[in-house]
């Protein structure tokens, strides 16, 4: 019980010390600079204040973060199965995912402008690309880091291909899984942020948060640019918090991550 209280107590007793700590910064700065620095309360008036077009771009930009998300799962889940099986294709296909994942992500922003056009296409695009690469590789892993003795034991039972992919290889690649998940929820808003402020349009409504965060800036409207910012941190805690929570439900009686952890 008293640890219990301590998880709570210690990361609010943090909090309001940072918060403290923002605002006697903002008190000693001079007066032609406080502006640049708005306060939690003058960040939450804006977020009122604005919430008619924040809201707008919420649901904008979370719907360009999930397509995107959503996708990278599924086409991530069919290469890393294909690239287990084989290991010439894995040799063959792994340093051109590794280009792909170094090449800088605003390089492909014109370029995919030009193929499928600004908006909710091009954020979706770009989410796709920066979340691909750790579940890909993470699941790639997983599946070819089943227990040798087990694999071993499938195949002098003369198991199938498929049975020993279904009922080894993929029940022992979910931790890795969770893994590239849990760091593709967090890189997914981030995604469709870079999107909105790379290739994002207003087109219909279709502006979302980094598309805002632009014309906040230019308007200097900085408590609103502060805002979104917060916004968005809301948006990633809730991808990663979903990820958590289907983590738990599907490794909290076996795995030992969590095994260890009740005890």
């Amino acid at each position: 019980m008293r640890r219990h209280l301590l998880n709570i107590l210690l990361p609010v007793v943090t909090g309001a010390l940072m918060i403290a700590v923002w605002y006697g910064i903002r008190h000693e700065l001079s007066a032609d600079y406080k502006f640049l620095l708005p306060v939690p309360h003058e960040i939450w008036q804006a977020m009122r204040d604005n919430f008619p077009v924040l809201g707008r771009a919420i649901i904008n930009t979370t719907e360009g973060a999930l397509i995107g998300f959503g996708l990278a799962i599924a086409v991530s889940s069919a290469l890393a199965l294909t690239l287990s099986l084989s290991p010439l294709v894995r040799i063959s296909l792994y340093p051109y995912l590794m280009i792909l994942q170094m090449t800088p992500i605003i390089i492909f922003a014109p370029i995919l402008i030009l193929w499928v056009g600004p908006g909710l296409p091009s954020v979706v695009v770009i989410t796709f690309l920066i979340c691909f690469f750790p579940l890909v590789v993470n699941t790639t892993q997983g599946l070819i880091s089943a227990d040798r003795n087990l694999v071993e034991l499938f195949q002098m039972y003369r198991a199938s291909k498929w049975q020993e992919i279904r009922l080894l290889r993929l029940p022992a690649a979910l931790p890795y899984f969770f893994t590239g998940l849990r760091i593709a929820a967090v890189l997914a808003p981030i995604g469709a942020l870079v999107g909105d402020y790379t290739a994002g349009s207003s087109a219909g409504d279709g502006g979302g948060l980094g598309f805002q965060a632009i014309i906040y800036s230019s308007q200097a409207k900085y408590p609103a640019l502060f805002a979104t910012a917060a916004v968005t941190c809301v948006l990633g805690f809730v991808f990663v918090s979903v990820v958590l929570s289907l983590s738990w439900a599907c490794l909290h009686h076996w795995h030992d991550s969590y095994q260890r952890s009740d005890r």
